[in-house]
């Protein structure tokens, strides 16, 4: 069913002559409809990632990188890793482009096929004994096509969950694509689970590692099918109704919205620091260091990820109600505490004290990813939307997850809470960012 947007979001707002297009613009999907359209897209992007995370770990130094040592190969396949990053904000700009220019809607379309054929491809790419070189050369290529996808993805949709919401709960349904992260992490890691279970290591390098990726494609195509048969957002109808978007998006937002920019960029970084601590290279961490094995520290993973969740709503519904820069700021000032700790908590092998880690950051990971899907596009005006929180979201990608990984995997070799100083230094940025920063919570979203 479908609704005009409620009374307490237009008064005082709305123009006093409505053109009947932006009558008709008022009209949006259901929140069930708003729930699957955003959250699929997500969800299937953390799959994927999580996907290529974890086989980056574990799997892709023996498969494409058997000649290097241990410590290299590990190393090698982690700067692919860092791969769709670099190619993440080449995505924002030309999906960022289109959807200001026709709509969220076919724009998410095109961008979560790029990301679901890139990922189903690197399923059958042939390894390094088959191949040679040419095998990371395509990996490589893949990896690259799917941050152009992923590029997209985020900030389109949390245009179609925020610009679907009541105005009074625009960070509780900008939560719908953050819960897409905790999704996409419980069905892949348990889905390497289940495979670790029953299949041997050389079965798992052989062709278990490849079972993720392909079976990816069956989420792709139910996206697909949901993100079709949806509406165009309101807001954009109204903007485009009433002639407000531009030929340039790009052109726009760099020239007048580039503060907002830094300061998305900025703040969004710490929380993929963070995330990348606690999946990728703590897996890596704690089964080449530690000495747990794979499937131990898989489920711890999936015990703390429902933390995760629980704090991604949490925190939505806090920051539509004491507003989100308060609850970005608490969040990022428990990531500097959290960050002396690291020695403490993962200095041997001992289960409670690595739950301890993982729980307490994936508490503080979910108060401050959660907010951003309000936050984030309310920096800018409707006409460049897109493009701007496009823009932030993946150079903050690049600034706090390409490299992280890896740099966290040099730093523990020196010790493990130099780890913890690098992820305290991301959150004093992040700090930093949020003073620059004006509240969001009661900006006239339609503008």
């Amino acid at each position: 069913m479908s609704s005009t947007l409620d009374e307490q979001t237009t008064a005082g707002r709305m123009p006093k002559t409505v053109p009947a297009a932006t009558a008709a613009g008022l009209q949006r999907d259901s929140a069930r409809k708003v729930i699957a359209a955003s959250m699929i897209g997500t969800a299937i992007e953390f799959f994927d990632f999580y996907a290529y995370g974890t086989a980056a770990a574990n799997y892709f130094p023996t498969v494409f990188f058997p000649q290097a040592s241990a410590t290299v190969g590990v190393l090698a396949s982690l700067l692919t890793f860092a791969v769709a990053f670099v190619a993440r904000p080449f995505g924002s700009l030309l999906f960022g482009h289109f959807g200001d220019r026709l709509g969220r809607k076919t724009t998410l379309v095109v961008s979560l096929l790029t990301m679901g054929a890139a990922t189903v491809l690197i399923g059958v790419l042939p390894g390094f004994a088959q191949a040679g070189v040419w095998a990371v050369v395509l990996l490589c290529l893949c990896r690259f096509c799917q941050g152009i996808g992923l590029g997209g993805e985020w900030s389109g949709a949390a245009l179609v969950a925020t610009e679907n919401a009541p105005s009074n709960r625009r960070a509780l349904y900008g939560s719908f694509p953050e819960l897409g992260a905790p999704i996409g992490f419980l069905l892949c890691n348990g889905l390497f689970l289940l495979l670790e279970t029953v299949c041997s290591h050389d079965q798992m390098l052989a062709w278990g590692w490849r079972v993720p990726f392909l079976l990816s494609g069956v989420l792709v195509v139910i996206g697909l099918w949901v993100r079709v048969t949806m509406e165009e957002t309101p807001v954009f109808k109204l903007a485009a109704a009433q002639n407000r978007t531009v030929k340039a998006p790009l052109v726009t937002t760099m020239h007048d919205h580039w503060r907002a920019v830094v300061q998305g960029t900025l703040v969004v970084a710490v929380t993929y620091t963070l995330f990348y601590m606690l999946t990728t290279w703590s897996l890596s961490y704690g089964t080449k260091t530690l000495g747990f094995s794979n499937r131990q520290y898989l489920a711890m993973l999936m015990i703390s990820v429902v933390v995760f969740a629980g704090s991604i709503v949490g925190s939505c519904v806090l920051a539509d109600h004491w507003g989100r820069k308060k609850v970005l700021t608490l969040a990022s000032a428990g990531m500097v505490v959290f960050s002396c700790f690291f020695g403490a908590m993962l200095g041997h092998l001992s289960v409670a004290p690595v739950m301890v880690f993982l729980c307490v950051g994936f508490l503080l990971m979910g108060a401050a990813f959660g907010p951003l899907g309000a936050f984030l596009p309310e920096l800018f005006p409707a006409h460049v939307r897109y493009t701007g929180s496009g823009i932030a979201y993946n150079l903050a990608a690049i600034v706090g997850a390409a490299f992280a990984p890896s740099i966290a995997t040099a730093l523990a070799r020196n010790g493990v809470q130099n780890v913890g100083l690098y992820l305290g230094l991301m959150a004093v940025l992040s700090l930093m960012a949020l003073f620059t920063c004006r509240e969001t919570k009661d900006v006239d979203y339609r503008r």
